[in-house]
Protein backbone atom coordinates (compact mmCIF):
# COMPACT_ATOMS: atom_id res chain seq x y z
CA UNK A 1 0.00 0.00 0.00
CA UNK A 2 1.31 3.32 -0.63
CA UNK A 3 2.38 5.74 2.20
CA UNK A 4 1.93 8.80 -0.41
CA UNK A 5 -0.16 11.54 1.32
CA UNK A 6 -3.77 12.39 -0.38
CA UNK A 7 -5.32 14.62 1.80
CA UNK A 8 -4.46 17.53 4.57
CA UNK A 9 -5.76 17.50 8.03
CA UNK A 10 -6.99 19.98 10.21
CA UNK A 11 -3.46 21.79 11.11
CA UNK A 12 -2.75 21.36 7.41
CA UNK A 13 -0.35 17.95 7.90
CA UNK A 14 -0.66 15.55 5.29
CA UNK A 15 -3.17 12.60 6.25
CA UNK A 16 -1.90 9.24 4.65
CA UNK A 17 -3.19 5.73 3.99
CA UNK A 18 -0.35 4.51 6.22
CA UNK A 19 -1.57 1.67 9.01
CA UNK A 20 1.21 0.85 10.95
CA UNK A 21 2.25 4.07 12.67
CA UNK A 22 2.84 4.57 16.70
CA UNK A 23 -0.03 7.18 16.96
CA UNK A 24 -2.15 4.21 15.34
CA UNK A 25 -0.70 1.63 17.51
CA UNK A 26 -1.66 3.53 20.68
CA UNK A 27 -5.29 3.78 19.05
CA UNK A 28 -5.46 0.24 18.74
CA UNK A 29 -4.62 -0.02 22.74
CA UNK A 30 -7.53 2.23 23.18
CA UNK A 31 -10.07 -0.30 20.85
CA UNK A 32 -8.52 -3.10 23.17
CA UNK A 33 -8.64 -1.39 26.39
CA UNK A 34 -12.56 -0.60 25.88
CA UNK A 35 -13.43 -4.48 26.52
CA UNK A 36 -11.46 -4.53 29.87
CA UNK A 37 -13.18 -1.32 31.31
CA UNK A 38 -16.35 -2.78 30.60
CA UNK A 39 -15.50 -5.98 32.21
CA UNK A 40 -14.39 -4.18 35.40
CA UNK A 41 -17.61 -1.74 35.51
CA UNK A 42 -20.01 -4.70 35.14
CA UNK A 43 -17.73 -6.68 38.44
CA UNK A 44 -18.44 -3.36 40.23
CA UNK A 45 -14.26 -2.96 39.83
CA UNK A 46 -15.18 1.16 39.67
CA UNK A 47 -11.17 2.16 41.03
CA UNK A 48 -9.75 -0.16 38.19
CA UNK A 49 -12.32 1.06 35.58
CA UNK A 50 -11.71 4.61 36.59
CA UNK A 51 -7.79 3.98 35.99
CA UNK A 52 -8.23 2.45 32.51
CA UNK A 53 -10.53 5.38 31.84
CA UNK A 54 -7.63 7.59 32.62
CA UNK A 55 -5.19 5.68 31.00
CA UNK A 56 -7.12 5.76 27.67
CA UNK A 57 -7.83 9.22 27.47
CA UNK A 58 -3.69 9.71 27.88
CA UNK A 59 -3.38 8.05 25.02
CA UNK A 60 -5.93 9.64 23.04
CA UNK A 61 -4.03 13.13 24.01
CA UNK A 62 -0.66 11.14 23.41
CA UNK A 63 -1.90 9.22 19.79
CA UNK A 64 -2.99 13.27 18.24
CA UNK A 65 0.24 14.39 19.31
CA UNK A 66 2.70 11.99 18.40
CA UNK A 67 0.71 11.91 14.66
CA UNK A 68 1.07 15.53 14.61
CA UNK A 69 4.47 16.14 16.05
CA UNK A 70 6.03 12.88 13.95
CA UNK A 71 3.94 13.91 10.91
CA UNK A 72 1.84 10.76 11.23
CA UNK A 73 -1.20 11.76 10.46
CA UNK A 74 -3.41 8.63 8.71
CA UNK A 75 -7.06 8.59 7.22
CA UNK A 76 -7.28 5.10 9.93
CA UNK A 77 -6.24 7.35 12.71
CA UNK A 78 -8.93 9.72 11.48
CA UNK A 79 -11.07 6.93 11.93
CA UNK A 80 -9.96 5.03 14.67
CA UNK A 81 -9.69 8.21 17.33
CA UNK A 82 -13.66 8.61 17.15
CA UNK A 83 -14.77 5.02 16.92
CA UNK A 84 -12.75 4.72 20.27
CA UNK A 85 -13.98 7.56 21.77
CA UNK A 86 -17.43 6.23 20.96
CA UNK A 87 -16.90 2.93 22.24
CA UNK A 88 -16.22 4.05 25.52
CA UNK A 89 -19.14 6.00 25.96
CA UNK A 90 -21.47 3.03 25.03
CA UNK A 91 -19.53 0.73 27.38
CA UNK A 92 -19.90 3.60 29.85
CA UNK A 93 -23.55 3.89 29.30
CA UNK A 94 -24.47 0.00 29.50
CA UNK A 95 -22.33 -0.68 32.18
CA UNK A 96 -23.92 1.65 34.26
CA UNK A 97 -27.26 1.06 32.56
CA UNK A 98 -26.84 -2.61 33.48
CA UNK A 99 -25.83 -1.46 37.15
CA UNK A 100 -28.87 0.42 37.48
CA UNK A 101 -27.35 3.69 38.24
CA UNK A 102 -28.72 5.61 34.64
CA UNK A 103 -31.49 4.88 33.04
CA UNK A 104 -32.10 2.86 29.99
CA UNK A 105 -33.89 5.77 27.88
CA UNK A 106 -30.61 7.39 27.92
CA UNK A 107 -28.73 4.55 26.54
CA UNK A 108 -31.38 4.84 23.65
CA UNK A 109 -31.07 8.36 23.03
CA UNK A 110 -27.14 8.24 22.16
CA UNK A 111 -27.38 4.90 20.93
CA UNK A 112 -30.45 5.93 18.69
CA UNK A 113 -28.78 9.30 17.22
CA UNK A 114 -25.74 7.16 16.03
CA UNK A 115 -28.04 4.59 14.08
CA UNK A 116 -29.57 7.84 12.89
CA UNK A 117 -26.76 9.14 11.67
CA UNK A 118 -25.58 5.68 10.34
CA UNK A 119 -28.87 5.68 7.78
CA UNK A 120 -27.89 9.07 7.15
CA UNK A 121 -24.66 8.21 5.89
CA UNK A 122 -25.72 5.22 3.90
CA UNK A 123 -28.44 7.73 2.12
CA UNK A 124 -25.91 9.97 0.94
CA UNK A 125 -23.56 7.28 0.04
CA UNK A 126 -26.64 6.02 -1.88
CA UNK A 127 -26.69 9.46 -3.73
CA UNK A 128 -22.97 9.89 -4.72
CA UNK A 129 -21.95 11.95 -1.63
CA UNK A 130 -19.48 11.10 1.08
CA UNK A 131 -19.76 12.11 4.88
CA UNK A 132 -20.77 15.80 6.46
CA UNK A 133 -18.17 17.54 7.71
CA UNK A 134 -18.44 17.36 11.57
CA UNK A 135 -20.56 20.16 13.06
CA UNK A 136 -19.46 22.24 15.72
CA UNK A 137 -22.40 21.34 18.11
CA UNK A 138 -21.48 17.22 17.55
CA UNK A 139 -18.29 18.13 18.86
CA UNK A 140 -19.89 19.96 21.81
CA UNK A 141 -22.09 17.03 22.51
CA UNK A 142 -19.47 14.58 22.39
CA UNK A 143 -17.06 16.54 24.62
CA UNK A 144 -20.28 16.69 27.01
CA UNK A 145 -20.16 12.71 26.89
CA UNK A 146 -17.08 11.93 26.94
CA UNK A 147 -16.60 13.69 30.48
CA UNK A 148 -19.89 13.12 31.72
CA UNK A 149 -19.85 9.83 32.31
CA UNK A 150 -16.36 9.00 33.57
CA UNK A 151 -17.46 11.93 35.99
CA UNK A 152 -20.28 9.33 36.62
CA UNK A 153 -17.80 6.85 37.02
CA UNK A 154 -15.58 8.86 39.79
CA UNK A 155 -18.76 8.95 41.73
CA UNK A 156 -19.04 5.55 42.14
CA UNK A 157 -15.39 4.84 42.50
CA UNK A 158 -15.05 7.11 45.14
CA UNK A 159 -18.74 8.13 47.67
CA UNK A 160 -16.51 10.56 49.34
CA UNK A 161 -16.91 12.55 46.34
CA UNK A 162 -20.40 11.68 45.03
CA UNK A 163 -22.32 14.53 46.30
CA UNK A 164 -20.19 16.89 43.75
CA UNK A 165 -19.44 14.21 41.28
CA UNK A 166 -23.12 12.99 40.66
CA UNK A 167 -24.75 16.51 39.44
CA UNK A 168 -22.21 17.52 37.64
CA UNK A 169 -21.75 14.41 35.51
CA UNK A 170 -25.46 14.34 35.44
CA UNK A 171 -25.23 17.90 34.25
CA UNK A 172 -23.16 17.10 31.35
CA UNK A 173 -24.81 13.77 30.64
CA UNK A 174 -28.15 15.36 29.93
CA UNK A 175 -26.41 18.77 28.26
CA UNK A 176 -25.06 16.52 25.64
CA UNK A 177 -27.72 14.45 25.07
CA UNK A 178 -29.57 17.34 24.09
CA UNK A 179 -26.53 18.56 22.01
CA UNK A 180 -26.28 15.04 20.41
CA UNK A 181 -29.74 15.14 18.63
CA UNK A 182 -29.27 18.78 18.16
CA UNK A 183 -26.64 18.17 15.47
CA UNK A 184 -28.19 14.98 14.77
CA UNK A 185 -31.14 16.78 13.31
CA UNK A 186 -28.58 19.71 11.78
CA UNK A 187 -27.06 16.65 10.10
CA UNK A 188 -30.68 15.25 9.04
CA UNK A 189 -31.63 19.19 7.56
CA UNK A 190 -28.43 19.01 5.73
CA UNK A 191 -28.63 15.36 4.34
CA UNK A 192 -32.20 16.52 2.59
CA UNK A 193 -30.46 19.75 1.20
CA UNK A 194 -27.26 17.71 -0.13
CA UNK A 195 -29.67 15.20 -2.08
CA UNK A 196 -31.58 17.83 -3.87
CA UNK A 197 -28.88 19.83 -4.74
CA UNK A 198 -25.78 20.02 -7.31
CA UNK A 199 -22.30 19.31 -5.89
CA UNK A 200 -21.02 23.08 -6.16
CA UNK A 201 -24.22 24.07 -4.42
CA UNK A 202 -23.27 21.26 -1.74
CA UNK A 203 -19.80 22.53 -1.57
CA UNK A 204 -20.78 26.42 -0.75
CA UNK A 205 -23.55 25.46 1.66
CA UNK A 206 -21.38 23.54 4.24
CA UNK A 207 -18.76 25.87 3.90
CA UNK A 208 -21.29 28.18 5.48
CA UNK A 209 -23.47 25.64 7.70
CA UNK A 210 -20.45 23.59 8.92
CA UNK A 211 -17.62 25.80 10.44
Amino acid sequence: MSDAPQAAGADGSEVSQRILTLPNVLSFARLALVPVFLGLLLAEQDVAALVVLVVSSATDYLDGYLARRLHQVSRLGQLLDPAADRLYIFATLLGLAARELVPWWLVAVIIGRDVMLAVLGIILANNGFGPLPVHHLGKIATFCLFYALPILVLGEAFPAVSPVATPIGWAFALWGAFLYWWAGIVYAVETIRVIRTTPDDVAARSARVFR
